[in-house]
């Protein structure tokens, strides 16, 4: 079997990064991918102003610590003073350009207001709460990479330089679809009863919201029959107008699994067993000009293999630039796992009152709650125990599913 790594490390060396991109206002580029590198046109501060509400003054003036000086002037945010001459003050607001001829702010804590005039109380040093032009960045300057992933902190930042636009890597256009006729969608099961031998089909609304999550335009193709011939038309179908096909479900190599033929008949195939619990068979090939990844159909293992592997491809083919896997954290294990498996283990793990991890009782492919109670995976090594007081490696589903 492929390890988790070797897994990963071959389809990140297979994807094909997208290259058309677009141009869009960046208050609605929040999650795209930044398909150029941006650089300031102006400074940031763009003009030396204050960082407190007080009086700016001229620190010389200043200096016995107990001064007397006329006001001139009022100066809010977005206002320009005039020039500040010697023995004088301007009553001054956060953020206000700093008047010509002032070098220090005093806050207004340590002044005291008369009529017309203001008590210093306080000998400032020259430059005392001045945000100076270009402190933060200068005009000219790099702000943002090729292959950024766009957040809100990202998008403050472009508007900072007056960006109002930006260009971005297209959408990645996915497909999906699932197999298997013991499939059944809530609302449709006669008289809200489940056929004997029928279940839900819960991978469609995961698989689709952790797509969402990665803004990808998606066609959702269904609850596709389990017959070779039904499966090879849809996959032809899909491979039209997309980038990526992701199905669920029938890559094992059982009679009734239809993917493996229906994928080779119609493109190339790999399939892979992964030392991954849960999970372990992934199919991974393309079809025409579309990347394919079929996924196993116990709704934890589908879960868990998105995370680990079609999340990071998807990342790639947008375009991040970096590393595409979630930071793991290091953390206390406050129970026993007397006996690791041979295979890369995902324990569903809580973070619990006093800082360490919980694990969940049942740690089955198909206990969907564990998911819910969980907030994320400890990835656990092959062969591994675990003893309560011992430090593991977290990853968080909050770092996992954006």
């Amino acid at each position: 079997m492929l390890t988790v790594r070797a897994a990963l490390d071959h389809l990140l060396a297979a994807v094909r990064p997208l290259t058309a991109t677009e141009s869009i206002a960046t208050l609605s580029a929040n999650g795209r991918v930044l398909a150029a590198a941006q650089a300031a046109t102006i400074n940031v501060p763009s003009a030396d102003n204050t960082q407190m509400d007080g009086y700016a003054v001229r620190a010389a003036d200043c200096a016995s610590g107990d001064a007397v000086l006329k006001v001139t002037q009022r100066i809010p945010a977005g206002h320009v003073g005039q020039p500040l001459a010697a023995g004088t003050a301007a009553r001054i607001f956060t953020g206000a350009m700093i008047p010509e001829g002032a070098d220090a702010v005093v806050m207004q804590e340590q002044c005291e207001a008369g009529e017309g005039v203001v008590t210093v109380r306080h000998a400032p040093q020259a430059g005392e709460w001045i945000r100076r032009s270009g402190e933060d960045i200068h005009a000219g300057a790099t702000i943002l990479s090729a292959g950024t992933r766009l957040r809100a902190q990202e998008l403050g930042l472009a508007a900072s330089v007056g960006l109002a636009s930006l260009p971005v890597v297209r959408r990645v256009r996915v497909a999906v679809f699932f197999t298997g006729d013991e499939l059944t969608m809530p609302g449709e099961a006669p008289g809200g009863q489940l056929a004997p031998g029928a279940i839900y089909n819960s991978n469609r609304f995961t698989l689709r919201a952790l797509l969402e999550n990665l803004g990808c335009e998606i066609t959702d193709y269904g609850i596709v029959p389990d017959t070779l011939d039904a499966t090879r038309a849809t996959l032809r179908l899909a491979a039209q107008e997309h980038d990526l096909i992701v199905t669920s479900g029938g890559v094992s190599v059982g009679e009734e699994d239809h993917i493996k033929p229906a994928v080779e008949a119609e493109g190339r195939l790999d399939m892979w067993q992964i030392a991954v619990k849960p999970g372990k068979p992934l199919a991974f090939g393309e079809v025409q000009q579309a990347f394919f990844l079929g996924l196993p159909g116990n709704p934890v293992s589908s879960f868990v293999t998105f995370l680990l592997f079609v999340r990071p491809f998807i990342l790639r083919l947008q375009g991040v630039a970096g590393a595409v896997e979630p930071r793991a954290y290091t953390m206390r294990a406050d129970f026993d796992w007397p006996k690791g498996d041979r295979r890369n283990e995902f324990l569903r793990a809580h973070i619990n009152d006093a800082g360490g991890l919980a694990l969940f009782p049942n740690q089955g492919s198909g206990v969907l709650t564990s998911t819910v109670w969980g907030d994320g995976l400890i990835d656990n090594p092959p062969g591994q125990a675990i003893a309560c007081g011992d430090m593991v490696r977290f990853i968080s589903f909050v770092d996992l599913q954006h």
